[in-house]
């Protein structure tokens, strides 16, 4: 079934609206949370699937995108707001549990619903980023937060450059000023230049990048995700002549109108609330996953690159870890580029369950 043609549906919680698209009318609720600079759509492959197999898939357009609810306080954007969005979408459509799923961004709101809340979140699906606790990002160097994420930024960037994130929030949106510019053409640079379409530079091609010393990650860090002071995100990023296969031009044209009906000011906003969930986090320092988890990384995607610490070291703070899934061939862009092998990997995991 087309994306558009699944049913659609918008809650009220939190005194915000949430808006889903939803697969199957049955079976186990399983909730997809996205990332940035995405949608509900970039589950597209996930709904069918999913439902085929017998389980309830819905997609959330999180806060801030799409026809969702986009408050104008920075605040409303933390972590904490984020997963009671996620709590309340559950007791919305008539139930006490779910499975959560959660890419890029969504990731880390994934865990941390299931970290947090583990009354309602009886599993999770981490894909992009592993289980980070407070280090919410799993940075190379404090892959759990012992240290205040900004600071962990300016030693990552060190003095000459400026780490995305910390572009990205910016006092005076020189982000949102950049991609609202020309849309079109940052989203297609975005998606194709972290995807692993993008050639590799020679002295790359033949090194395993999931087993890099901290130093060389770092290295990688500065030169594919940071960026020097006083130029912008594109400099990092490449405009392909032809999309890649994954990416079809209706796809890029929905993606493209999602982003231009909801502004790029308030998805900019969660990267305003890193420090800010870090501090919420606080009293669940030292607390354990406990729920039965799962990770899925691409071997090309930057963030399983720089999260690689905290991935091998899962087993300290993950008590139910039931697989570390690495797909080869894969950039940033895991459940688009190769939707096979994720579905194949979760419907693994919700069948072990």
């Amino acid at each position: 079934m087309a994306f558009t043609d699944h049913p659609t549906r918008t809650v009220r919680t939190n005194g915000q609206r949430i808006h889903l698209h939803i697969a199957g009318t049955i079976g186990p609720l399983i909730l997809f949370c996205h990332g940035f600079p995405e949608s509900s759509y970039s589950w597209r492959h996930q709904l069918d699937a999913l439902s085929e197999a017998g389980y309830r898939a819905v997609a959330m357009d999180m806060r801030g995108y799409g026809r969702s609810s986009k408050p104008a306080d920075l605040a409303a954007y933390s972590i904490s707001r984020l997963v009671e969005d996620c709590v309340g979408v559950v007791e919305a459509l008539g139930d006490s549990t779910a499975v959560i799923v959660g890419h890029d961004f969504g990731a880390p709101v994934a865990w941390t619903a299931a970290w947090t809340r583990p009354d309602v979140f009886s599993a999770v699906v981490g894909i992009s980023l592993p289980f980070a606790a407070r280090g919410f990002a799993a940075l190379p160097g404090d892959p759990f937060g012992k240290v205040r994420p900004s600071k962990v930024h300016l030693d990552l960037a060190g003095p000459d450059l400026v780490f995305y994130q910390d572009y990205f929030a910016h006092p005076g949106h020189v982000a949102e000023q950049e991609i609202e510019e020309d849309l079109r053409s940052w989203l297609t640079g975005g998606l194709y230049s972290l995807s692993a379409d993008r050639p590799m530079p020679s002295e790359l091609a033949a090194v395993d990048l999931l087993s890099l010393p901290y130093e060389s990650v770092v290295e990688f860090v500065r030169a594919s995700m940071c960026i020097p002071k006083g130029e912008k995100f594109a400099v990092r990023m490449e405009v392909p002549d032809e999309l890649p296969g994954w990416l079809s031009q209706d796809d890029l044209d929905y993606l493209v109108a999602e982003l231009e009906h909801s502004g790029m000011r308030a998805p900019l906003a969660y990267y305003n609330n890193i420090d800010l969930a870090w501090e919420e986090l606080e009293r669940f320092d030292g607390r354990p996953l406990t729920v039965p988890a799962l990770f899925i990384g691409g071997d090309r995607d930057v963030g399983t690159i720089w999260s690689q610490e905290a991935a091998a070291r899962s087993h300290e703070l993950v008590e139910d870890l039931r697989g570390s899934v690495i797909v080869p061939n894969c950039g940033h862009w895991i459940q688009q580029e190769h939707p096979e092998a994720v579905n194949r990997e979760i419907l693994a995991f919700l069948e072990g369950l």
